[in-house]
């Protein structure tokens, strides 16, 4: 019974920290989209004319 009862909970607490890091992956990936859209340097910007 109690092998039971440890199993279960375990499967409970895996099921809810797989949801928690599910969300904050997907809570970080709308954070970089949010970003500058550009990140690539223009090499003219550098070039003493």
């Amino acid at each position: 019974m109690f092998k039971f009862v440890r199993r279960l909970s375990g499967v409970v607490v895996f099921t809810i920290l797989s949801f928690r890091a599910v969300g904050s992956f997907l809570s970080w990936v709308e954070r970089q989209e949010d970003g500058p859209q550009s990140v690539w340097t223009d090499e003219d910007e550098f070039e003493d004319a």
